[in-house]
């Protein structure tokens, strides 16, 4: 892949994996559309290395008193905000990333390797989701913060990641916070718990496919790149979401759907 390219999808990967508009969407469309080289593993990982930086980066703080309260709690029996957090979110990860796997085994089967199909899928999904988002966040009341996510709302929260993981164009961030919403959740807390549970699972895809990363040029701009973006967005959406509502995120996947469907049937006939 050509330098400019991987950086290309560096930002892309950067802006879309934290706002609730579908990387793999995007790194999956881009390529289709600008008729490149579609995106190869090693670089599927780099991107990720990149914003699972941003996400080490943004949250490092937060994490630290995470593990040292979960240790407390588990070990001293200690009980604190931060303790309940660290293992609500262990509780989350676990059944997600078991189903994660599941089901993306079996979406792979359904889809398969046509090109035509995984578009039409990823259109669907973007439309249908951003419908779901928009309804969700209007309808939703903010009754609860960060600090009083329960552990059925984690739970549930965490799981839908799967869904993500089955349909591509649906968005693990964007699935996540549509449950969030409907929990009640209020949405910079929503955003936050999102981008919590993101790391654990994050992690442990890039661990898993880390064999298929090599080092070159284009792969570490494609990091750096992905890295920058990833932790301005991070920012921007938290603070964002002090006022703001998900409707434009909602908008711009209706019609980044609309757009694919309209370039497949060009393609097509």
């Amino acid at each position: 892949m050509e330098i400019y390219q991987s950086i290309i999808l560096g930002v892309v990967q950067g802006l879309t994996e934290f706002l609730p508009i579908s990387s793999s969407a995007h790194l999956n469309v881009f390529p289709w559309i600008f008729n490149w080289a579609m995106l190869s593993d090693g670089m599927d990982v780099a991107l990720h290395i990149g914003t699972l930086f941003a996400l080490v980066i943004f949250f490092f703080k937060d994490w630290v008193k995470l593990v040292k309260a979960g240790y407390k709690k588990a070990i001293k029996k200690e009980d604190s905000t931060e303790g309940k957090m660290f293992w609500y979110i262990v509780a989350a990860t676990i059944p997600a990333g078991i189903l994660s796997i599941v089901l993306d085994k079996i979406s792979s089967k359904i889809i398969g390797d046509d090109i035509n199909v995984q578009m039409a899928v990823i259109a669907g999904s973007l439309i249908i989701m951003g419908i779901i988002l928009y309804i969700v966040d209007k309808k939703s009341k903010s009754k609860t913060d960060y600090e009083h996510i329960t552990l059925k709302q984690s739970i549930l929260i965490g799981i839908s990641q799967a869904i993500a993981a089955a349909f591509p164009g649906v968005s693990r961030s964007g699935i996540t916070m549509t449950v969030a919403r409907g929990l009640k959740v209020e949405r910079e807390s929503a955003a936050k718990f999102s981008f919590m549970l993101a790391m654990p699972i994050t992690l442990a895809a890039v661990v898993f496919d880390l064999g298929k990363f090599q080092f070159d040029l284009s792969l570490i701009l494609g990091i750096l790149a992905s890295f920058i973006v990833g932790v301005i967005v991070i920012k921007f959406l938290l603070n964002y979401l002090k006022k703001g509502s998900f409707k434009i995120f909602a908008i711009y996947r209706i019609i980044i759907g609309i757009l694919i469907i309209g370039i497949l049937i060009f393609r097509i006939i």
